[in-house]
């Protein structure tokens, strides 16, 4: 399977070959962990997840790192603000991370490093620096010397007098150029610290990812993934520090999501209109959420608004209402037994096949979530007009078929709803629907209707069918 990655590196897509047979070193940025994650944040890491499923689709073992940073300037405020520790801020927003991806879909990382956790690899980093001439100390600061790396500004594509745009500059007199970074700072009275060759103090924030990717995944990595709002200055700032220490190309395909607006309008601290995932999937299905950021391609902006999140709960829900009644139809004692092996199957198979390949050809082409979606319409549109065609009923043989095609596919998207358990419904609802299938063969409509108001009443919406009677969750 071939698969193609758009480079922002090159700015081209490049056919994906892997360091090492059919192994994939991934790396992408997590959060700083002094606060919810906002619908920023989620973006990553739904796209993402979606990579790293449709690699291990197509056959690769991937090895999946997402960090936490754990020790910054907004822990400590929230910390003094709480009235509590770094480490205790972290634990709780950590624990909130995890149960909000989670509702999302995403799937556990492989290994998730925390900064905390890896001082001792940093500062040994850092000492690599120093020794090569590429980072200085200075009054127990220690800074990244970009003069001494000829190829700083080649993700973002700027040359090194122009790195002005995207970061603040702050006269610092300790420093030799104004563009040079921090590798370690010394700490403030109070402030968390450990004790390193240049005194007491913690890590700059671009440096942990180049230790701990390192130290996960070694000195080079297949993919390394994040926002846009990364690109300039903490990856660029990761190639210099990674490629000056070990020579080697840090990354081979670097990947970057487009921004997020709110109501047209881009999401940033300063205008407050930062939307908190925490309090999002209390209020929107979840998976409408992970549908809103996958119908758009990763590299297209996104823009979030009452609109577009309706949109895409009426898309889940037409999903929905397939996927519940093939899983209806398929558990139903009316329906055929055998496997037939006719012309009629025969047919839907090809159909089936058609739609998958092509579901694959978007995916294989830069992770085409957007056209891969219209694939899985086009199998819900197949599957909707092969249980109710009513001039030849559907077979077990051919439910089974689409649903386990559909489930095929939704291992990349992860946008299926969970299996309907039996055991759900409890006594007096499986005696209502047994009650008022009788009424309705004894053609005892008001009965009929009655019952099927107060299952409506109790979150069951029922639908009678050439089929049979389905039913649905409200």
């Amino acid at each position: 399977m071939s698969i193609s990655i758009y480079n922002t590196m090159t700015r081209q897509k490049e056919l994906f070959q892997p360091l090492e047979a059919g192994k994939v070193k991934m790396y992408v940025c997590g959060p700083t962990v002094y606060d919810y994650i906002h619908i920023g944040n989620a973006r990553p890491a739904i796209f993402f997840d979606v990579v790293r499923r449709y690699l291990e689709y197509a056959g690769y073992d991937v090895n999946y790192i997402t960090n936490f940073t754990d020790i910054d300037d907004r822990l400590i405020q929230k910390a003094e603000q709480l009235g509590t520790t770094v480490p205790e801020v972290a634990e709780r927003f950590i624990a909130a991370f995890h149960d909000d991806v989670q509702a999302l879909g995403v799937k556990e990382s492989t290994k998730y490093p925390r900064v905390t956790e890896h001082v001792a690899e940093i500062i040994t980093f850092i000492t690599g620096l120093i020794d090569k001439g590429h980072a200085y100390e200075s009054e127990g600061d220690v800074y990244f010397n970009t003069s001494t790396f000829a190829d700083y500004g080649k993700l973002s594509h700027q040359k090194l007098d122009e790195l002005q745009f995207g970061i603040r500059i702050e006269t610092d007199e300790r420093k030799h150029s104004e563009q040079d970074f921090v590798l370690w700072k010394t700490a403030k009275p109070g402030e968390m610290f450990w004790d390193s060759p240049w005194g007491q103090g913690r890590p700059g924030w671009h440096i942990e990812c180049s230790a701990m990717a390192r130290t996960y995944l070694g000195d080079t990595l297949d993919i390394h993934g994040g926002g846009s709002d990364l690109q300039f200055p903490h990856h660029e700032c990761e190639v210099a520090q990674s490629e000056a220490l070990t020579g080697q190309p840090f990354a081979n395909y670097w990947m970057h999501n487009g921004y997020i607006n709110i109501d047209n309008v881009k999401m940033s601290k300063s205008l407050g209109n930062g939307i908190s995932v925490h309090e999002l999937v209390k209020q929107i299905e979840p998976r409408a959420i992970r549908y809103f950021m996958l119908a758009t391609h990763y590299r297209s902006p996104l823009n979030f608004s009452t609109d577009t999140i309706k949109q895409a709960e009426n898309s889940v829900e037409r999903i929905d209402n397939c996927i519940n009644n093939l899983r209806h139809q398929l558990s139903s004692n009316e329906l055929e037994s055998g496997a037939e092996q006719g012309a009629g199957i025969e047919q839907l198979q090809v159909r089936v096949a058609r739609i998958v390949q092509t579901f694959e050809a978007k995916m294989n082409d830069d992770f085409n979530t957007s056209d891969a979606i219209t694939a899985l319409f086009e199998l819900v549109l197949e599957a909707n007009q092969y249980m109710n065609n009513s001039k030849e009923l559907a077979t077990k043989a051919g439910l089974q078929l689409l649903l386990d095609q559909f489930e095929r596919i939704d291992a990349t998207l992860g946008l299926l709803p969970a299996v309907q358990e039996v055991e759900l419904l409890d006594a007096d609802i499986e005696q209502l629907i047994a009650e008022r299938v009788e009424a309705r063969q004894a053609k005892n409509w008001a009965r009929a209707d009655e019952i099927r108001d107060l299952l409506q009443a109790r979150q069951i919406l029922l639908e009678d069918t050439p089929q049979g009677m389905k039913w649905r969750r409200k």
